[in-house]
This record gives structure tokens, sequence and C-alpha cells, in this order.
């Protein structure tokens, strides 16, 4: 690690990000059940959450790199995320959903993308060890997930929204620890401008099938636990299975180095789409098999670990210098928020209107054409090695 890298301090922060996300993802929309919220609103409200994500992440960007307050921006959003769940739910009323959801992806949307930036700016040169601190985040999720789910089966739903509150709230404490960092570039004002940038193929191809591959997640983020549920699964057993996941996702963190220098980003994005599809329409196969349903869930290793390790490497191999922060604010809004908005608002109305089964291999399509366009048009020849 390079000398002086705050290593601990950016670890822990990607800890508690994801362990509040691992409390979240498994457990929000079985809470919200409980409350009495169909899965039309679940769907509708996870879609407004992402649906910000196509505006916050930019202007976010745009404000930390024209003003270089990106830590300070960090910490306030941090500080402001558990404040998000004092809103009114119990009513089961849609519009107070929506304002909850609306409130938390406007907090959040500062600090992830942000983040990346800010630890990559940390590993100067030394990039490829962005694995090695991001492994924590999983680590943080998979605590949770495991810890939550025998005690939610004990306690019920009702302390899901204090305990993810209480883990935004470590972050954001642990935030004011986190000192900032400048940029590293010999010019920090790259060459070319964002326009000129966004129309090279390989960045169009990086970014649609970025969104294709968000747009295929959208159902599990939102209604994969529900769908456990139908299939008459415990909530420890569904925590099992969120964790196992994301367990797998900590090797490929490991090995990125390696990965990277023996096959290459481009090879490995492709890998990670393709058996992101087999992953989907494997799900609805095997739904029932436990067994085979935990080999299923150790694709995640592929379909987000190794994605998203090389997306985010990509991006900041692609967007230099000042534009770093709206690169990878590009990078959310894309496919995190337009990805996820519209895969949830579809995944919402298939549930109720078709099969959940049929949101699945709808996942499955969306990651074919994903993998279809990185094979096509994302050729990095132009792109300065990882």
């Amino acid at each position: 690690m390079q000398a002086g890298l705050p290593y601990a301090r950016l670890s822990g922060f990607y800890f508690f990000y994801y362990a509040a996300i691992g409390a979240f993802l498994p457990y929000w929309a079985l809470y919200l059940q409980t409350l009495g919220y169909s899965p039309l609103d679940i769907g509708t409200g996870a879609a407004m959450y992402s649906a910000l994500r196509l505006f916050a992440p930019v202007a976010w960007g745009w404000i930390a790199d024209h003003w270089q307050i990106r830590m300070p921006m960090v910490r306030m959003a941090s500080l402001a995320a558990p404040l998000t769940f004092l809103v009114p739910l119990e009513s089961a009323e849609l519009v107070w959903l929506v304002l909850q959801m609306l409130l938390l992806s406007f907090c959040l949307n500062a600090v992830l993308p942000q983040l990346e930036v800010l630890t990559l700016n940390h590993l100067y040169r030394r990039e490829s060890d962005y694995g090695r601190i991001r492994l924590w985040g999983s680590v943080g999720f998979v605590l949770a997930v495991l810890i939550l789910g025998p005690v939610l089966d004990r306690t019920g739903l009702s302390p899901v929204p204090w305990i993810i509150a209480g883990l935004m709230l470590a972050m954001g404490v642990l935030s004011l620890s986190v000192p900032d960092s400048g940029f590293h570039e010999p010019h920090s004002e790259p060459a070319d401008g964002l326009l000129t940038i966004l129309r090279r193929p390989e960045v169009l191809a990086l970014l649609v099938a970025c969104f294709l591959s968000q747009f295929s997640f959208a159902p599990y983020y939102g209604f994969f636990s529900l769908y456990l549920e139908e299939h008459h699964y415990s909530k420890s057993i569904t925590g099992l299975l969120w964790s196992l996941g994301v367990i797998a996702e900590v090797g490929v963190f490991l090995g990125m180095v390696r990965l990277q220098d023996r096959y290459g980003s481009r090879f490995l994005m492709l890998c990670a789409l393709a058996l992101t599809a087999v992953r989907w329409a494997a799900q609805v196969l095997f739904i029932d098999n436990l067994l085979l349903l935990l080999l299923v869930q150790c694709l995640h290793l592929a379909s987000f670990g190794l994605y998203h390790a090389v997306a985010v490497h990509l991006i900041h191999q692609m967007f230099r210098g000042r534009l770093q922060g709206r690169g990878q604010a590009l990078y959310s809004a894309v496919s995190f928020g337009a990805g996820g908005a519209l895969g949830s608002y579809l995944a919402g109305h298939m549930w109720e209107q078709i099969s959940p089964d049929a949101v699945y291999w709808m996942a499955a399509l969306s990651a074919t054409l994903g993998w279809w366009v990185a094979w096509r048009w994302l050729r990095l020849e132009s792109v300065r090695p990882v």
C-alpha cells in the first residue's frame, strides 16, 4: 500500500456504507410489506430512488469537481442520510414512501461516487489496490445480512429502519476522520472535454452495457427477498443467500490485480455480463432447490463483484483529471440510476400483471443484450491500461 494511505479509515467507511446496504436491500421490501405496501408500491419507491440517481450524482459530481469540496460534501450527506428514516411510513401512503426514497437517494448519491474518486486518488498509481479496500464493504454487507436474518426471525421486522439508520450514522461519524485527496494528474484539466469523451464508441458502449446490467439487477435488489418468501424460505435462509453472493465477490476484489493483468478489462467485463445472464435464468429454474440456488448465488462474484471493479477502473481511466467526479457520477446515473429506475418500475408491473418468473427472464435478456453491446463496441485500445 502507498505510504500515508488512510487504509483503515477508507476501509471502515466502505464497511459501514455497505453494512447499511446489507440491512436495507434484503429486508426493506419485507418491512414495507408488513406496513401494507403492495409490490407495485415497493417497485415504485425503488424506481423513485433510482430515478434520482439520473440527476443527483451528476450534480454532486459537478459541485465536487468545480468547488473542490468532495470530502465536506460526503460528510454532510453521510450525516444527513440517517435522518431520512424519520419520514412516517406507518400510514402505508405511497407519497411518504416516495418522499423517503427520494431523500435517501439524494443523500447517498453524494456519497458513493465521490468516495470512489477519493479512494482512487489516494491510490495514485496504485489503482489496482482498490479491491483490497473495497472488499471491506463486502465484509460489512455480509455481517449485516447474516446477523440480521436470525435476529429478525425472532423480533419481527419493526427494528429494520432503526438498524439501517444506526449503521448510516456510524458511517457519517467515521467520515469526519477520512482525509480529502487532491488531483494527481500532471495537468488537472483533461485535454478533452466531457462531450468529446462521451462521443467515443468505447465510452458509450461501456455506459450502455452498464445500464443494461443494472436494469437486470433491479428485480434482484427490489424483489429477491419477496421472491424467496413466496417460495417459503425463512428470513435466516434469505440472509444466507444474500450474504453468500457477497462473500463470493470478496475473492474477486482480492484477486483483481492478477485478473486485470492476465485477462484485461474487456474480457473480464464480457465474462461478468455473460454470467449475469446465466444467473437470472438459473435463479428461475432452480428457485425451489436450495442447494442449486446457493450455487447460483455464487455467480454474484462475477455479476456484481467483477463487473463493478472493472467498470469503476475503466471509468477512472476514461475520465481524467477534473472530470473524475463527473465520470463516476455518470456511471452511477446511467447504470444504477436509469437502469435501476426503469428496471424497478417494469419489475413491479410485471410482478403483479404477469408473474415473478417473467421478471427474472426479462433480467436475463437485458444482461444478454449488455454482453452483446460490450462484445461489439467495447474496444479499449485508446484507454490507458488499468
